[in-house]
């Protein structure tokens, strides 16, 4: 058993317009009634207070029944956070500059500690505003918030929605996010707790 949580990750929102954004879409949320407007003790991020399921919810999933758990609900977190899906890890990361994947671990799934040595810490240091990492390959340096992560595992962001223990979020829905987010690119973390 355990929580499962989809977090749509806004990867061009500043930290200027990153709690603009995030108010935006809620405020919409809610007058879809596909959240509602009291927030209540339903997540299991920041201080555990998100917005409930509303009585449209079914217009962002996949499946209209709703699950009967305490976390049940949309969290928006606004500020630099490391996004990641939860148990396990990245089994490659690509460079942003060269696109060469960097396997992360072994056919066993064990890290292969010097593929992740270019990597190590960049991740928590760009969340407190540093992170370059040079490629081993190209040997350029980039912002690890630029590399992408096979599976979606990790991004780097501004803003994030997260949907803990909803249905599948589906296309049409996030491509309405993605539209409300002036046409910012996205990326949907799915994971488990």
């Amino acid at each position: 058993m355990g929580d499962y949580f989809q977090t749509i990750v806004d990867l061009d929102a500043t930290e200027q317009d990153a709690a603009p954004l995030g108010a935006g879409l809620l405020d919409w949320l809610i007058a879809e009634g596909i959240v509602s407007a009291e927030r209540t003790d339903c997540v299991l991020d920041g201080d555990g207070y998100g917005n409930a399921p509303g009585p449209n919810y079914a217009k962002a999933v996949d499946d209209p029944e709703p699950v009967d758990l305490w976390s049940n609900g949309l969290y928006v977190a606004t500020g630099r956070t490391v996004f990641d899906s939860g148990q396990g890890d990245a089994g490659a990361a690509t460079c942003p500059l060269c696109a060469t994947e960097i396997r992360l671990v072994d056919d066993t799934w064990c890290p292969v500690d010097s593929a992740w040595a270019p990597l190590a810490g960049r991740l928590g240091a760009w969340a407190n505003g540093e992170g370059v990492v040079e490629c081993p390959s190209c040997r350029r340096p980039s912002g690890i918030d630029r590399w992408s992560w096979e599976d979606d595992y990790y991004a780097c962001g501004q803003l994030g929605l997260t949907f803990w223990n909803w249905a599948e979020l589906t296309h049409g829905f996030e491509q309405e996010v993605r539209r409300r987010l002036g046409g910012h690119r996205t990326v949907t973390l799915r994971g488990k707790l």
